[in-house]
């Protein structure tokens, strides 16, 4: 597969945006692609780097003259978050439009940087979608080493890739921009987070498994956030007079990135670690859907304190005043047969008065689809499929 045959599935906003994805997902690659002849400005370029962290009001004098509403392209802002300030005085008296990339918010977000006061969207990026590369998608091999382009692109290296990217990116870029004052008690953190991907967080046995502090455990989890490493997927809570689970998931952005953090690059992978990489997959996809319509339907999932679980619920409309919310909910099992007692969590909730369950969807690596009742089951292949027809958040 060459990578650079493959068309990203973002649109270029109309004005100044923000892209932030994690380091690998390509979005160097897509800036010079989309804006080939405009200026660009790569901040990994150490002279270039240095130049304007000093002298930030020289951008103006390297760019020269160009057009109202021309392009300017930035790549790695967070560098040097106090050249924000120079871009929007530049988008304000010039009428320039400037594409910024970055793989971390943190220095952004820490050093409360000007961020261009609503002048710029933003946009994320993310590894290679399905939609992207369906005709050559290979599912047992994506769900075992993730979708990192990368990675789909020279699959022989894949382990020595997966293992440079936690080595050379993950602790380096960690310890470049000194958010721990220790490198080893994060690194401790990072394989046994690597080994939750997907799961329900407790801080405390962390806590005691890695020999951090409890505090530490919150600020590990925020770095990796941050860096754009992961996300929390949040609790659902309709408050339907059961009690409801208020801790959330955390999901790694790749599934290959988190084996290759938690050191199982050689091992084999196991039914339990391939379940929340399935889970993964389909989280991602889910993501990348939302900002590709540009839907941006909350998506979490729901358990009771009894233990009934629902993986994924997609809020295609929220509460209002005398307006029930509407859902819909999506369970996955990483299962080549589909057990009818795996509908029961989602059947329960719409059963309540206090909620409209639009769609109810099982999700499954067999091969049938099935419709039991209002019940719609998809091989996993089928649901992407679905998904990017349109046919799943109730477009």
């Amino acid at each position: 597969m060459k990578k650079e045959n493959i068309k990203r599935l973002l649109t270029i906003p109309k004005r100044s945006f923000f892209l932030f994805g994690p380091r690998g997902t390509g979005k160097s690659t897509w800036l010079r692609q989309v804006f080939p002849r405009e200026p660009y400005f790569d901040l990994l370029d150490t002279s270039l780097y240095l130049e304007l962290a000093g002298n930030p009001n020289n951008l103006e004098a390297i760019i020269g003259d160009l057009p109202v509403g021309s392009w300017v392209v930035i790549d790695e802002i967070q560098k040097i978050p106090i050249l924000l300030d120079e871009v929007h005085r530049l988008i304000e008296n010039k009428g320039w439009n400037f594409a910024l990339s970055g793989s971390s918010a943190r220095k952004l977000k820490k050093e409360g940087v000007n961020l261009l006061a609503g002048r710029a969207v933003t946009r994320h990026f993310f590894p290679f979608s399905y939609s992207e590369i369906e005709d050559i998608y290979d599912f047992n091999y994506s769900l075992e080493w993730g979708m990192l382009p990368l990675i789909q692109t020279f699959t022989d290296e894949k382990q020595d890739i997966l293992s440079a990217y936690v080595d050379t990116y993950i602790k380096e870029e960690i310890k470049e921009e000194g958010v721990t004052r220790k490198l080893a008690p994060f690194l401790r953190f990072l394989n046994i987070a690597g080994n939750l991907n997907g799961q329900t967080i407790n801080a405390l046995n962390i806590s005691r498994e890695a020999s951090i502090p409890r505090s530490s455990v919150d600020s590990y989890f925020s770095i990796m956030e941050d860096t754009l490493l992961g996300s929390f997927l949040p609790a659902y809570r309709p408050n339907l007079k059961v009690r409801e689970q208020t801790h959330p998931k955390f999901f790694w952005f790749d599934s290959g990135v988190a084996r290759a953090a938690a050191g199982l690059l050689y091992e084999p992978a196991d039914r339990l670690w391939l379940g929340s990489a399935l889970e993964t997959l389909v989280l991602h996809e889910l993501k990348f859907y939302n900002q590709l319509i540009k839907r941006y339907a909350g998506i979490s999932y729901y358990r009771t304190a009894s233990g009934v679980e629902i993986d994924f619920i997609i809020e295609t409309r929220k509460r209002r005043l005398n307006m029930k919310p509407h859902v819909v909910c999506i369970e996955v099992k990483m299962s080549e047969k589909w057990n009818r007692k795996w509908e029961k969590p989602i059947r329960s909730l719409d059963e309540h008065e206090g909620i409209i369950v639009d769609k109810m969807i099982g999700i499954y690596t067999g091969k049938h689809r099935y419709k039991f009742d209002d019940f719609l089951v998809y091989p996993i292949l089928d649901f992407f499929k679905e998904l990017f027809k349109g046919n799943i958040f109730g477009d």
